[in-house]
């Protein structure tokens, strides 16, 4: 089978209703999961730190005044979705396996609902690695996301009145108003969000180590495949290190890698220019001011939590330098990067000046690599029978390259 009929039966077949998918190429799990660390979200007046026995109150600002009424629809208190609280994530597994030691995370990018293009992917890394795939959304994306996010119907009325709002507006769509807003409207959502996805996987982790996950023995090893933002919650995980759950494990970054402020972000599929723009504004341009305006933001991105000190110092590439490169120094020989020459949204050569550092004496290893046929960021292959051919042989190359890097 190639790409494209791999691509075609999964694109079938997978659900999160059945709690086992078998296919002629691998068994695919669903398991329910329910986040702990909810708590966290904007949508409360009171919050408290029971890590360090700290209380933050009026932490709950409201919406931007430019946000208007039509827009108001998706103005749901986060800490309350239930969506983002309770869901299902994938696991791939290997033929006839009941049990393994190693697997593989697997991160997406912004504003994905669709883990479609990815299951050819998470096969590929089963099938040249031997070890599961997890497949684990994001917070308020994927299936975590409220289903009227995904309603065409009314994505695509919201995305019209956006661009009435704003008539300077760019790359607004139905499929990307949702999220736009959601940002515009609070941008400090970025980062809780980023947070919760954290601990979530730090939930995980204890469970797994633990012995009381069904697929998985309790001395587990797990490594990371992060394609696109998805690169900023591996980064993270792996520079903190939490409980020591991944002092061995290995990153491949795909599409991703570059320090938040050297994105274009903005894109028909990822974020509308309002959006992005809020977004930029709030982690690069004026973090400084709200770290010292809201003592709870200051809290979480401080070193008294490493997972928010990491992420925050890997949002502005001029801003804690030392720090990011000492730490990526360290982690260098775990760390492999494979970006595409005309992504346009992790510019390869920004991808080099993060990891590498800006001495560029990081001896992380960039791969810089082309392909033949049309792709973008989005959609790095796409399921064209046009370039059918093509297609496949770059996908299983390029695939082949970092599951050898995952494999040992």
């Amino acid at each position: 089978m190639d790409y494209i009929d791999v691509y075609d039966l999964f694109r079938h077949q997978v659900n999160y209703e059945d709690n086992l998918i078998e296919t002629p190429v691998a068994d695919i799990y669903n398991f329910t999961f329910e986040s702990k660390t909810t708590s966290l979200l904007p949508g409360a007046d009171k919050y408290r730190c029971t890590q360090h026995n700290l209380k933050f109150e009026n932490c709950n600002p409201g919406f931007k005044s430019e946000i208007n009424e039509d827009e108001l629809m998706l103005n749901n208190n986060d800490i309350q979705i239930i969506d983002n609280k309770r869901f299902r994530y994938h696991v791939f597994m290997p033929k006839n396996t009941t049990k393994t030691k190693h697997f593989i995370f697997m991160f997406h990018g912004f504003n994905e609902k669709s883990w479609e293009k990815y299951y050819p992917w998470a096969h590929r890394l089963m099938k040249t690695t031997g070890k599961a795939v997890i497949l684990f959304p994001i917070a308020f994306h994927m299936n975590r996301s409220p289903q009227l996010w995904s309603s065409r119907y009314e994505m695509f009325t919201l995305s019209k009145k956006r661009k009435n709002t704003f008539p300077c507006l760019l790359n607004s769509t139905f499929s990307n108003v949702a999220i736009s807003i959601h940002i515009h409207a609070r941008p400090q959502r970025f980062i809780w969000s980023g947070i919760q996805t954290y601990h979530d996987v730090i939930q995980l982790m204890e469970q797994i180590s633990t012995g009381n996950h069904p697929l998985f023995e309790k001395e587990t090893n797990a490594d990371f495949f992060a394609y696109s933002i998805g690169g900023l919650l591996a980064k993270s995980l792996l520079m903190a290190n939490t409980n020591k759950y991944f002092e061995k494990s290995k990153l491949c970054l795909f599409c991703s890698g570059a320090a938040f402020s050297r994105l274009q972000a903005s894109s028909k599929f990822i974020i509308d220019s309002r959006g992005s723009l809020a977004l930029y504004s709030y982690l690069i341009e004026h973090l400084d001011y709200h770290l010292k305006t809201n003592s709870r933001l200051a809290h979480y991105l401080s070193e008294a939590h490493p997972e928010g000190y990491n992420l925050r110092s890997l949002l502005n590439y001029n801003k804690m330098r030392e720090y990011r490169e000492e730490k990526l120094n360290e982690l260098s020989s775990r760390i492999a990067a494979y970006v595409l020459k005309k992504d346009d949204v992790y510019p390869y050569y920004e991808v080099e000046n993060t990891l590498k550092g800006a001495s560029h004496d990081i001896p992380i290893n960039v791969n810089v690599i082309d392909f033949p046929f049309p792709y973008k960021h989005e959609d790095p292959f796409p399921a064209n029978k046009k370039y059918r051919q093509e297609i496949n042989e770059n996908f299983q190359k390029t695939f082949n390259l970092i599951g050898n890097f995952l494999k040992d």
